[in-house]
This record gives C-alpha cells, structure tokens and sequence, in this order.
C-alpha cells in the first residue's frame, strides 16, 4: 500500500495528474483525433496536436506530463497563436525505447518537429522541465524562438534549486520503482525521475547565450526556491522576473487567467532594458 501512495503522489507531483486538478475540457486535449499526429524523427513517433492559425506558439510540459495539462493554455492562445503542443519522448503517446533521456535529447527533439512543421520560428512556454528544454532549445537553436517563457524552471540537480523535501522524496520514490515489476511504464517513471535527480547542469554563463526576450515566472511557494528562479532572470541578458504570490509549481493553473493574459502581452511588446533613473518610472 505504501508503495502504492508513493507512486500516486509521484504522478501527482511530476505533472502526469496535472490536468486532473482542473474541470474537465470540452476538447480532450492530449487525445485529439481532429488536431493530433505521429512524426517520426530522431529514433521515435512522437505525438502533437496544433491549434488555431497566427504565429507559431510551442508549449512544452513538464516532467511525467503531456498535452493535457496546457488545457488551460491551449484554448486561449489558439485564438491568435498557431499552437503546437507535443508529448516529449517516453511521456504521454510518444512512446520511446532506449534506456536514456536528457534535456538535450528533448530539446533537439521539439527543434525536429518545428523543422518537421516548416516552423522557422516560434513563441515558446515551458512549465518545469518544460522550461529547461525551451532554455535548451533557445541556446542549441537560438533561431527558433522569438520569446520565451519558463515557470517552475531550475538549472541544476541538487538543494539549491529544488526544495530539499522534494529532493528527498525524488530519491525514495525511485528506489520504490526498483521494486515494482519493470514494465514500460515503470522504466519510464524510472528514467525520468533519473533525468530529473542527475540533471540538468546550466550555468549562468550559459544562460547568458539565451538572447531571446525571457519572462521567467514563479510561485512564491514553488519547490523552485524564489532565489533560484531570481538567479535565472539576472543571468539571461533580456529576461523579466515574475513572482506569483501563494502559488506553488502550479502557476499556469492557480493563476491560469492571469498567467495567460501576462504571457501574451510579453509576446505581444517589445522587450523594455530599464536602466539608470528610468527605474523610478
């Protein structure tokens, strides 16, 4: 039983039940026969969905997640936006074999589908993993995206980004999956609480080769500490700072009205450097 809890709290905490804390959509969102399709590219099918017309819009999930849990995002940007949403490889229908996963691997995946889909360029919101594979994406393919948009991002495996509770529980739910019987799915879980304990490793010099407009976000409450996600912003060289109040991980569902319509006026206006005086304005 306790092996059981443990498993469900996992799904809960990396994304997998995201969606199920919200009413259900009138579109099933991540199982979406008129909008979804398979691609082939690197070494396995992944599965998207797009929405809408107007400029092209990327939204990445998290760790554990899929398509459904922008179900929020997805019918409100579609009205202006060309929205492309996938499953990243070994979550939700992109099923893949192989035994590892990185960010890298996954960045470079969404930039095959963009290539895929004629996208030269596009808008990107990331949510938790997410947001390490949109700041992967704009440093490995810095022509693909215009603007960024990250919430719930850390840069590093270890205390200093993630909270040390979650950090803890990360380890002992991996080892109750060692005991479970090694399906696909369980491999799956296992392999991506793997990417999440051993990775990722970005500095700030590296942050610093993100030269994209970025809005980092994040709960105040977050299992990202608010010090962490500060770190991020300063470090990218055209980068806002947005800090929800009593909010955790969740921000583009606690505050889902607000998170969207400050996200789109980001896309929509020029980035603003203020500096000297002008920051009494």
């Amino acid at each position: 039983m306790k092996t059981i809890k443990q498993f469900f709290v996992f799904l809960l905490v990396t994304g997998i039940a995201v969606g199920a804390l919200a009413q259900r959509p009138t579109i099933r969102y991540g199982s979406n026969a008129g909008a979804g399709n398979f691609v082939s590219i690197r070494g396995f099918r992944m599965y998207y969905e797009v929405y809408g017309s107007g400029k092209p819009l990327l939204l990445i999930h998290g760790n554990g997640g899929s398509i459904k849990d922008f179900q929020h995002q997805i019918s409100y940007f579609a009205r202006n936006y060309k929205v492309i949403v996938a499953d990243s490889r070994a979550q939700g229908k992109s099923v893949d074999t192989s035994d590892t996963l990185t960010y890298e691997m996954m960045a470079d995946d969404l930039n095959a589908l963009l290539t895929t889909l004629r996208v030269d360029s596009c808008y990107v919101i990331g949510w938790s993993d997410g947001g390490i594979n949109g700041l992967l994406l704009a440093m490995r393919h810095p022509e693909k995206v215009k603007k960024l948009a990250i919430t719930g991002t850390n840069t590093s495996p270890d205390t200093t980004a993630l909270d040390p509770v979650f950090f803890r529980w990360m380890i002992n739910a991996n080892d109750s999956l060692a005991k479970l019987p090694q399906t696909r799915t369980v491999k799956d879980q296992q392999k991506l609480l793997t990417l999440m304990m051993n990775n990722p490793h970005i500095s700030s010099a590296d942050l610093k080769q993100v030269n994209c407009p970025t809005l980092v976000i994040g709960g105040d409450h977050d299992v990202i500490p608010v010090s962490h996600t500060m770190a991020i912003a300063q470090a990218i060289p055209q980068a806002y700072l947005w800090i929800l109040p009593n909010s955790g991980h969740s921000t583009l569902i606690t505050y889902k009205a607000m998170f969207n319509q400050v996200v789109s006026d980001f896309f929509n206006r020029s980035y603003r450097s203020i500096k000297g005086m002008a920051r009494l304005d």
